[in-house]
């Protein structure tokens, strides 16, 4: 999967990782177990995606509430923040 430079600095990673899960949370869940805080900083207390974070399958946004979108092996997962600004 393909980090974002922000997710990178929070996992002490490059911009590859590898991560096991059959949904979106488990792949979260894996990447906490390698990276730890890498949870709070992308899913809230209600498990829903944060409003700064956004991740992508197959270039299929999942929205805040479809982390148990499943997933499957080569599938392509990005992570990105959001950028805003005036």
């Amino acid at each position: 999967m393909k980090l974002h430079p922000y997710f990178q600095d929070v996992a002490h990673s490059g911009e590859f990782v590898k991560a096991n899960g059959s949904t979106v949370a488990e792949i979260i869940d894996d990447l906490e177990k390698q990276y730890p805080g890498m949870k709070e900083q992308l899913v809230d207390k209600n498990g829903r995606v944060q409003g700064f974070a956004e991740i992508f399958v197959n270039a299929e946004i999942v929205h805040p509430m479809g982390i148990n979108m499943l997933v499957k092996d080569g599938d392509e997962i990005e992570i990105l923040v959001i950028v805003s600004g005036g």
